[in-house]
């Protein structure tokens, strides 16, 4: 043995001990190879597989896993461990990995093993400031205590309809101005599908002169250059609430190679916004043309319309109304796909959104790259809103000067306020950007509800701040908001009056941004959860609160952390008689 290598002695001598243990069945020195009974982990039930193919096909993509969950979760109304293996098994997924996406998003039912599945009706009641304020938690102890073994209850954050508070959904199909009777004799007959809108149709709007400007950009009477110039000097902003230059970010993307992707946001879950779901819901072309003038101007190949799914009726016009465009040889130049969310208000976060669309939990990521270069699947990507798309066709048609002659108090452009709350009509507002909430109130809105005196109001949904009365008059527009704290968002305005506690209001907002923390980072994770904590007490610690505040604001990875404390601070600076 002295003449052998070094590592053959070693293994001699392993081998030599080895073979003088005691042998034992399956142990490795016995010769004899341990065997299963079955392959690891959950095994694939054949019915199952059998059923999920049958919805799915038999050839998957990656980037559909949410479109497929909705499609398995429509069909037998949960996502069984059996169903949840089955889809896997087709994608070539990790069953863990289908099951951190399906439990990710609130509107799919994921039982584990064992569970019984969901009753045959449920009721979904949204409990957002405005539907609070119109008796959303009255109207959930009338439904629990009237309600039978086959109907759950259940809180909802803002389906965006906040005009019509408060709202309920039986199913799919929503009920607005709900009351407990209504609801349960709606979820008796089981009218679970959704009503679609009287809205514009295809023909009617090519009789208005519908898609003549498209089809003068695909005939080659239009410059990109040219679109992109009138834009700039539109003074055309992002509606979805940040209000980044639209001409700007067209230039941006188109600068970058190709393949270039776009992606719309229609994914407005701030409490407080409809104003999509009002111009969607009656005329969806003009929408439609905006995007397809985009897609032409920058030169993307796909085009995908992320629509929440709160907006069930909209999916389905959308999707009807792109075949008759498709027919009709509007849309040559791009690939258009409807994506359908499933519950996450952070997926209105651009990065969060991008992340949906490629089948994934909604989670932002970290800048830089920004998503104008590295978008879906890694490519520089258009990300736009609804309403922002929606102003295309009329800008280009009537001129720059036309949109951004309309503004008042200084600014420019028309805004679309979404207004609620304690006002005689409430509804979406088309007015001049930088209208004031007092002429919100007194002329769009038919002034405060009898009995009500104006307190404060929010100016840009749940995150943008509480302002008070006395500062009623500040024009609501991009960057006139900064110095008071707040800030205008999507321009989702509600009213308050002096019959609301802004501490009542602050703790239904805070709980709002607790339920829907990604939980990815820390500080908003753990910050709005003891946030809630101490507002729940009857005497908040102020000190406490602002220090977590500051923690949240600078540190949270992304909008829903930085601006889930503002609602906080302005209870602390203009509403100290309420604490």
């Amino acid at each position: 043995m002295a003449g052998l290598p070094r590592n053959t002695i070693i293994q001699e001598n392993v081998m030599g001990v080895v073979s003088r243990m005691p042998q034992k069945r399956g142990h490795p020195g016995s010769g004899k190879k341990k065997t299963r009974g079955q392959p690891k982990g959950r095994q694939v039930n054949p019915s199952a597989l059998s059923e999920v193919r049958t919805l799915v096909g038999s050839e998957t993509r990656r980037d559909l896993l949410i479109e497929y969950l909705h499609l398995v979760q429509d069909k037998y109304g949960c996502l069984s461990p059996d169903h949840i293996a089955a889809l896997a098994s087709l994608m070539g997924l990790a069953q863990t990995e289908v099951y951190e996406v399906a439990t990710f998003y609130a509107h799919f039912d994921v039982l584990s093993e064992g569970d019984a599945p969901p009753p045959a009706v449920t009721i979904r009641v949204c409990d957002s400031i405005a539907c609070q304020l119109a008796g959303a938690e009255s109207l959930l102890a009338e439904l629990e205590a009237g309600r039978g073994d086959d109907v759950r209850v259940l809180r909802a954050p803002c389906m965006g309809r906040c005009e019509q508070a408060p709202v309920a959904e039986v199913g799919h199909n929503h009920v607005c101005g709900a009351d407990s009777a209504t609801l349960l004799a709606t979820a008796a007959e089981r009218h679970v599908h959704p009503d679609m809108p009287g809205y514009r149709d295809l023909d009617g709007y090519q009789a208005d002169g519908g898609y003549r400007l498209l089809s003068a950009c695909l005939a080659g009477e239009r410059k990109p250059e040219e679109i992109i110039e009138t834009l700039n000097q539109s003074s055309l902003q992002g509606l979805g609430g940040a209000g980044f230059p639209t001409g700007r970010k067209w230039g941006i993307v188109r600068g970058f190679p190709g393949p270039r992707l776009m992606a719309v946001n229609g994914d407005e879950g701030e409490p407080g916004t409809f104003k999509d779901r009002v111009y969607l819901e009656s005329d969806p072309h003009r929408f439609i043309e905006g995007a397809l003038i985009a897609a032409w101007v920058v030169g993307v190949e796909k085009c995908f319309i992320y629509i929440r799914d709160e907006y069930p009726a909209i999916i389905k016009l959308l999707k009807a109304e792109l075949d008759k465009v498709r027919a009709a040889g509007l849309a040559d130049h791009v690939v258009v796909e409807v994506r359908r969310g499933a519950g996450a208000y952070i997926c209105g976060e651009e990065s969060s959104m991008i992340e949906s669309i490629e089948g994934k939990r909604g989670l932002p990521r970290n800048r830089p790259p920004y998503v104008a270069e590295v978008g879906v699947f890694g490519r520089p990507t258009l990300v736009n809103n609804v309403e922002t798309l929606y102003w295309v066709r009329d800008i280009v048609e009537k001129g720059a000067d036309w949109f951004s002659g309309a503004g008042a108090h200084g600014r420019k452009g028309w805004r679309s306020y979404s207004v609620s709350g304690r006002v005689k009509k409430p509804g979406m507002v088309l007015a001049p950007a930088g209208t004031t909430v007092n002429e919100l109130i007194d002329k769009y809105c038919g002034g405060m509800l009898d009995g009500h005196v104006f307190k404060g109001y929010l100016p840009g949904g749940a995150s943008g701040g509480i302002l008070p009365a006395s500062l009623g008059d500040v024009p609501l527009d991009f960057g006139t908001l900064q110095e008071y704290g707040c800030f205008i968002g999507s321009a989702a305005v509600v009213i308050f009056s002096d019959q609301d506690n802004m501490k009542d209001v602050a703790l239904n907002l805070m709980r709002f941004f607790e339920d829907e923390s990604c939980g990815q980072c820390t500080p908003c994770r753990v910050g709005t959860e003891k946030s809630v904590t101490l507002m729940e007490k009857p005497k908040w610690d102020t000190d406490l609160l602002e220090e977590l505040v500051t923690v949240m604001t600078d540190a949270s990875i992304c909008g829903l952390g930085q601006a889930a404390g503002n609602p906080v601070s302005s209870v602390l600076k203009y509403f100290k008689e309420d604490l």
